[in-house]
């Protein structure tokens, strides 16, 4: 689990967030389709972020004035470009004096290379070339299906995120009228179900201080061309920008609980104890929560003479 820092995005900056979208907007027929982030909801690595083509943009808005400044980092910004394989980009962006309207300070798009500085034209970075999609933007397709089931509910979501290395991914109010929070994982055809992180525990006991209520949520993404007519056929490459399937069954809670050594612990006492008191008895594992738990299962009625504890 990481702390990150859920800065807000303030009034004056978001003026000029706005026009900015509004502008990158306005640079294709018919406008963008397919933006990955335009929202002001933190946290924030980037301030847009659009897929044209096969290729992913990942803007972070300044005011070439410097007098608004907005939330996030330059480093935050290449480090969730680097992650998806995209580009990293600055749009320097200028308040009219006379007007108060927002203009990009350059023309064209009004993008530059946040490394070079250099103007870019993200159309003619557009190839014919398959790329597949990066674990980045696995996650990012698993926490919109997680967010958005969670909205259709009728939950406020108050954050999210599409880092894998980070945790919670999403914040929401949940049913008890408080924070609630959701780990995700994603996973690949030919597995579907995705492995719980094996710090989920310890996740959980780091989110007490502000929410005793937790979930997790797996989801399995497998491409829209996957014959399925074989048991060991080839996996179909995820493709970006092509169609997938995806598996989700729902939220699974969790809460702190035992660790799995403190568990096999309890398990191994328990048969102890049943085996001197000479009572045959089965013990089935189970998964909830974060981790194992032994279910007890007695194979005959238990003696009257079997110690009560009391």
């Amino acid at each position: 689990m990481h702390n990150i820092e859920l800065q807000k995005m303030s009034e004056a900056f978001f003026h000029c967030w706005s026009s900015a979208g509004n502008h990158l907007n306005k640079q294709v027929q018919g406008g963008i389709q397919h933006w990955l982030r335009a929202h002001t909801a933190p946290p924030f690595l980037e301030h847009l972020s659009f897929r044209l083509g096969n290729q992913l943009f990942f803007v972070r808005v300044e005011d070439v004035d410097g007098k608004v400044q907005g939330p996030g980092t330059v480093r935050g910004l290449i480090t969730v470009a680097n992650g998806c394989r995209g580009h990293a980009c600055l749009l320097p962006m200028k308040k009219q004096s006379h007007s108060g309207e927002w203009l990009p300070e350059y023309s064209g798009w009004g993008l530059v290379d946040a490394s070079t500085k250099k103007q870019i034209n993200p159309i003619t970075m557009v190839t014919n070339e398959k790329l597949e999609i990066t674990p980045w933007e696995m996650q990012d397709i698993s926490v919109q299906v997680v967010r958005d089931m969670l909205e259709k509910q009728g939950h406020q979501i108050m954050s999210w995120q599409s880092n894998p290395d980070v945790d919670p991914s999403i914040w929401f109010v949940g049913d008890s009228k408080a924070p609630e929070w959701v780990v995700v994982r994603s996973t690949q055809f030919p597995e579907n179900q995705a492995k719980r992180p094996a710090n989920l525990n310890a996740i959980a006991r780091q989110c007490l201080g502000v929410s005793d209520v937790g979930y997790f949520a797996s989801v399995a993404i497998v491409s829209v061309n996957q014959p399925f007519q074989l048991a060991d056929e080839p996996v179909e490459p995820l493709w970006r920008g092509y169609g997938v399937h995806l598996k989700f069954d729902g939220l699974e809670q969790v809460s702190p609980s035992l660790n799995c050594s403190e568990t096999m612990d309890l398990k191994n006492e328990i048969s102890q104890l049943a085996k001197d008191a000479g009572v045959d008895l089965t013990i089935q594992d189970r998964f909830i929560d974060s981790d194992v738990v032994h279910q007890v299962r007695f194979e005959r009625p238990i003696p009257d003479d079997y110690p009560s504890g009391e």
